[in-house]
């Protein structure tokens, strides 16, 4: 019942590798849905399997980088992969045990706070994971109800939710609660309007719209772009002017091929190696701001988001189905951390391209 409104048959694959901008925008524009399906489940298994994403109770840790893109992106290839069933699996164990379990870190083994940090963080993973998969289902309202009960009630960072700091862009900084909140209010807008429509939930929903409209204007490029990816959900965090505005500085921010590098939409930022921030056009940063353009109403035929898309299809990696994107914390050598960055960039080019079908 999760998965069966997903069911893309073969002839409707192949027709999602075609260029859907038209021929003659560029030739030899064309990607490979397949490719992309086949590096995002690998790489889920094999984070499933690495020790370090273990935890308690036979779980493992819902990452930011790798678990969360996937759950997103995965809905929009083909049937239900074993990794998918896997994730949906123990996300829906860790909402049940959600009393039970240990948070993913603690203030012991992690620092100050991070117990209470995390829990916010989970729940609001959580709950967005399982709404994608299925809405309506008794575990998606469970996760929805842990997620109200994390949401901050008092102080400056009213409405919004415990997140976890670790220092790093773009998921886990001093500014991550922006995100954070924005990924409440997509997993909200997924929910059945009848559910919204309650009385409780519109009281929580009411309280995080006035946090991600307050806080917006201080956001870096990214966290206002992922608080435009909110707006289109539930509606009326932004004015007409302020999307227009993020519209046109997302703009000013493409670069002359057609894409976008993530480090410049991260703000002021620095790698704790002190080595250089890597510049040039990356699968994460064009994913997802195609994608949120496309999800805020820019009409397809707009030439600058046409320019992206393009970019995309031109810069998938033939041999992985990847694309590349890199951290901005650190020049990492590990290949398979490594690529932490190239998963998310993955999922949302996947999500953007086939919106865009």
């Amino acid at each position: 019942m999760l998965f069966m409104k997903r069911f893309v048959t073969l002839a409707g694959i192949l027709a999602l590798s075609m260029p859907p901008l038209g021929a003659q925008q560029n030739q030899s524009a064309a990607w490979n849905p397949k490719a992309a399906a086949s590096y995002i489940d690998n790489r889920l298994d094999w984070w499933i399997a690495w020790p370090k994403s273990a935890r308690d109770h036979e779980t493992f840790c819902v990452s930011c980088h790798t678990a969360v893109p996937f759950a997103l992106a995965r809905q929009h290839l083909t049937i239900p992969s074993a990794p998918e069933e896997k994730l949906i699996a123990n996300v829906t164990r860790r909402v049940r045990i959600w009393n039970e379990a240990e948070p993913f870190y603690n203030d012991k083994g992690s620092g100050p706070n991070k117990s209470y940090e995390s829990r916010g963080t989970e729940s609001v993973l959580n709950a967005l994971i399982l709404v994608t998969a299925d809405p309506k289902g008794d575990a998606t309202m469970q996760a929805f109800a842990s997620m109200w009960d994390q949401q901050i009630t008092t102080g400056d960072r009213r409405g919004s939710f415990p997140w976890l700091d670790f220092h790093n862009r773009p998921w886990e900084a001093d500014d991550s609660p922006y995100f954070g909140a924005a990924l409440a209010a997509i997993a909200a807008g997924a929910a059945p309007e009848s559910y919204r429509e309650r009385g409780d939930v519109k009281e929580h929903l009411e309280n995080l719209r006035d946090y991600l409209r307050r806080e917006f204007a201080k956001q870096s490029p990214i966290n206002r772009m992922n608080g435009l990816w909110a707006d289109a959900k539930i509606h009326g965090i932004l004015t007409a002017e302020q999307r227009g505005a993020l519209v046109d500085e997302l703009y000013g921010l493409q670069q002359s091929d057609g894409g976008w590098s993530t480090t410049s939409i991260a703000g002021t930022w620095k790698r704790r190696d002190d080595t250089p921030l890597e510049t040039r056009s990356d699968g994460y940063a064009t994913g997802l701001i195609t994608w949120v353009l496309q999800q805020a109403g820019v009409p397809r035929t707009s030439a600058r988001l046409r320019s992206g898309l393009v970019w995309l299809m031109k810069n998938q990696d033939p041999a992985e189905g990847l694309w590349p994107a890199w951290s901005l914390n650190k020049n990492r050598t590990d290949l398979e951390a490594g690529r932490f960055m190239s998963d998310a960039a993955t999922a949302y080019a996947v999500m953007s391209l086939t919106a865009a079908d």
